[in-house]
């Protein structure tokens, strides 16, 4: 079946609108979710990559824009990531993996969005650190590269590890995660079309339904809405999904 016909499923708009909202809620684009959507619904690799940094470049800037008028964002907490995440995710759009290395990374990424909706780690520290320069700027030329290379903005690993070591709470870490999450999808979706990528038309059909699950997720996220049962719907639809890209 063609892309195309693909998008026509009602299930698909439910599915998307839902994942839009929650990730945008923490702070994050939804690109894990969008591709873990398009995984359960067939998509080919060649659609899937685009469509998700496209999606989640809307999401995660209406995201950002929430948690920026909640004065949640803290630009020296996001410079140091930012500095090496987005020439390299420029590096890992334009980089092309064979169909099965693409499924078993994402799903790989996938267990660690799991995890982190899961509240398995990541969770806040009692007092914050001042961050490690040099560390920050490894830590985000890894996760720029994994970005840029299977369609992701990296926010759903950046806003954990943010957590793990102490630099953040939660609401800055989702405020930060939310703009390093677009200048990476950016980033991203640049190098994939200088090596002659294009975006699927019938894509934008898709637009429409994430910016209203975006818009959503982040006014509510942004102030103090229980979200947890929601986020524990989503992690199950993950793990279909993972189970999904590891058995075809």
């Amino acid at each position: 079946m063609l892309a195309g016909e693909l998008i026509q499923s009602p299930l698909l708009f439910v599915l998307l609108l839902f994942v839009a909202f929650l990730y945008a809620s923490v702070g994050h684009g939804g690109a894990s979710g969008y591709l873990a959507l398009m995984s359960l619904f067939a998509f080919p690799v060649t659609f899937m990559k685009p469509t998700a940094l496209v999606l989640n470049i809307l999401v995660s800037a209406i995201s950002f824009y929430f948690y920026y008028r909640e004065k949640k964002f803290d630009w020296k907490l996001f410079y140091p990531f930012a500095i090496t995440s987005v020439p390299f995710s420029f590096i890992g759009g334009m980089l092309t993996v064979e169909t099965h290395i693409y499924k078993i990374i994402l799903a790989t990424v996938l267990l660690f969005a799991v995890a982190r909706l899961l509240g398995f780690f990541g969770k806040q520290k009692g007092e914050l650190k001042p961050v490690d320069l040099p560390v920050a700027l490894y830590i985000g030329a890894l996760i720029g590269l994994l970005s840029g290379l299977i369609g992701i903005g990296g926010g759903i690993i950046l806003s954990p590890v943010l957590l793990l070591l102490g630099w953040a709470d939660i609401k800055k870490s989702a405020a930060v995660s939310a703009l390093f999450i677009f200048v990476n999808s950016i980033s991203g979706l640049f190098g994939f079309l200088s090596k002659g990528g294009t975006l699927p038309i019938s894509s934008t059909s898709l637009i429409g339904v994430a910016l209203i699950g975006g818009i959503l997720g982040g006014y509510f996220g942004s102030k103090k809405m229980n979200l947890i049962v929601l986020r524990n719907v989503l992690a199950v639809v993950l793990l279909i999904a993972i189970f999904k890209l590891y058995t075809t």
